[in-house]
């Protein structure tokens, strides 16, 4: 019995050396620091560290659906250097970045890499999701399976009939003035958002709804502005059953493919088997930057439209004030005052357009809190870092 017991536990060690062996770096890393709770918001920095690169891979999270591209990739040549007027791997040490593309006028101007990670591999978006999911509420109704954005949410949600959503539209969970009550407070593991993830569905309902259709009203609708993670994810679940296709498919079939993603990407999936649209796309940070590319283009994919006319204006313009001084909201875009619009997530992920300059930022990283909210001054120093970029392609232009 000694002997067997023995020579099981020599197999299982050679086979671990093996897989050891073989698996890539950042595999090891992530066994080095595998996550043991589901909860982002509360991970140690060295968990996210190896997390944020391969959170399709960790066992305690659901499954992800693979969002594919195709084999000819849109092209990103190199331009000339950008001298963007100060210390730039400075600045990616202070943001904890992990990845930094600037591209201008079609080129990239500048593409620096820290943390381990690099052009090869895949970061997570956190809300930056949420652009991409507004996105094919466009492209579902340039389709025909939305009629109006001005439809009631419960319309295309049957389980959500008889909620608080009655009587709410898609435009204002687009911009998030739905009136429902609802706490995105990052710090707090009471919050809505730190909940709504581990609630439990009522059979035969996806989670989301299970959870949402539960909320309380606190103002009218169209009259309040309140972040909501939960709304987008609900928007995504509001695409899939009027087009009938997976939004990893959806976003597949619109963009990733005919545009000319280089990577396949991955998103992951709630408990009860939808994407949680609200978050969490894993894709290299050249391909954020190539959606940016697409947006400055006006949603122009192989060539043909993907969106309504007049979408890309609607989707980034402000639409509503929020309790930020310095910016507002659109359908899922973060808007300012000049401009320019982000796709923005927790922990330091965004995507910049500045259509004016011809200008993409797309930039990965790990911030010791998840927002400015909870401490720390990273957006701040994120957003002067974008005025120096768009000051240096100024001064270029100069005669």
């Amino acid at each position: 019995m000694r002997k067997w017991i023995i020579g099981i536990l020599v197999v299982l060690v050679a086979a671990g050396s093996i897989f050891w062996a073989t698996a890539d770096k950042d595999m090891r890393g992530l066994i080095l620091h595998m996550p043991t709770n589901k909860d982002v918001l509360f991970w140690s920095i060295s968990q996210r560290d190896a997390a944020f690169r391969a959170l399709d891979r960790i066992p305690i999270l659901s499954k992800s659906r693979i969002i594919s591209c195709r084999k000819k990739a849109y092209p990103l040549p190199k331009g000339v250097p950008l001298e963007v007027g100060t210390d730039v791997d400075a600045y990616m040490k202070d943001q904890r970045a992990a990845a930094l593309v600037i591209v201008h006028d079609g080129k990239v101007r500048l593409e620096k890499y820290a943390l381990d990670f690099g052009p090869g591999k895949c970061w997570t978006s956190f809300s930056v999701a949420k652009s991409f999911t507004s996105t094919l509420v466009g492209a579902a109704i340039k389709d025909g399976y939305i009629k109006s954005l001005d439809d009631k949410v419960s319309d295309y949600i049957p389980d959500l009939r008889g909620s608080v959503y009655d009587d709410v539209t898609i435009a204002q969970l687009l911009t998030m003035t739905s009136g429902v009550k609802w706490n995105e407070d990052y710090g707090d593991p009471k919050s809505d958002v730190a909940l709504f993830n581990a609630h439990k569905a009522e059979p035969g309902v996806d989670v989301t709804v299970s959870y949402m259709r539960k909320l309380k009203r606190e103002a009218s609708p169209g009259t309040k502005w309140v972040y909501k993670t939960g709304e987008t994810n609900l928007i995504g679940v509001l695409i899939s059953s009027a087009s009938g296709k997976t939004l990893s498919d959806y976003l597949s079939q619109k963009i990733w493919g005919p545009f000319g993603m280089e990577q396949d990407a991955t998103w992951l999936l709630g408990s009860t088997g939808h994407e949680i649209s609200g978050c969490c796309i894993q894709a290299s940070t050249r391909d954020y930057a190539r959606f940016g590319l697409f947006m400055l283009g006006g949603g122009i994919a192989n060539g043909k439209p993907v969106l309504p006319n007049g979408w890309i204006a609607e989707a980034t313009r402000k639409q509503v004030d929020t309790k930020r001084p310095d910016y507002g909201y659109g359908y899922q875009w973060w808007i300012w005052d000049d401009g320019t619009y982000m796709a923005r997530g927790i922990f330091g992920q965004g995507i910049f357009i500045d259509p004016k300059r011809k200008l993409v930022i797309a930039s990965n990283s790990n911030w010791p809190q998840a927002s400015d909210r909870l401490g720390g001054d990273q957006d701040k120093k994120r957003s002067a870092f974008y005025k120096q970029v768009q000051l240096a392609i100024d001064r270029e232009a100069k005669p």
